[in-house]
């Protein structure tokens, strides 16, 4: 299992807005990818610009090979890249240990 990590920073007073964009983008294209085994999406309290969007892959390659090189990819990013101030800063992640 592989954990994605994507930090995104979105223009500010748009939260409303992308808080709809970003479930709708999850819901409606990324729960369909290859391998994609479940999500979280974290809101920021102090830097309420700031998410944090957690998906679960089966393998690192369901990412970065099946659906960033796929027409998925580009309605996902039709659909919450407009509210991005930045590129978001992606990184991947082995699980290494967890709580019972």
């Amino acid at each position: 299992m592989i954990l994605e990590i994507a930090d995104i920073r979105i223009h500010t007073g748009r939260q409303a807005e992308f808080d709809a964009a970003i479930q709708r983008g999850v819901n409606e294209v990324i729960r369909h990818a290859k391998g994609f085994s479940g999500f979280k999406i974290n809101h920021g309290i102090e830097s309420p610009e700031r998410y944090v969007l957690m998906i679960y892959w089966e393998t690192l390659e369901n990412h970065t090979v099946d659906f960033r090189e796929s027409p998925a990819f580009l309605q996902w990013r039709a659909i919450v890249g407009p509210f991005f101030a930045q590129a978001p800063v992606v990184e991947h992640f082995n699980l290494l240990a967890k709580s019972a």
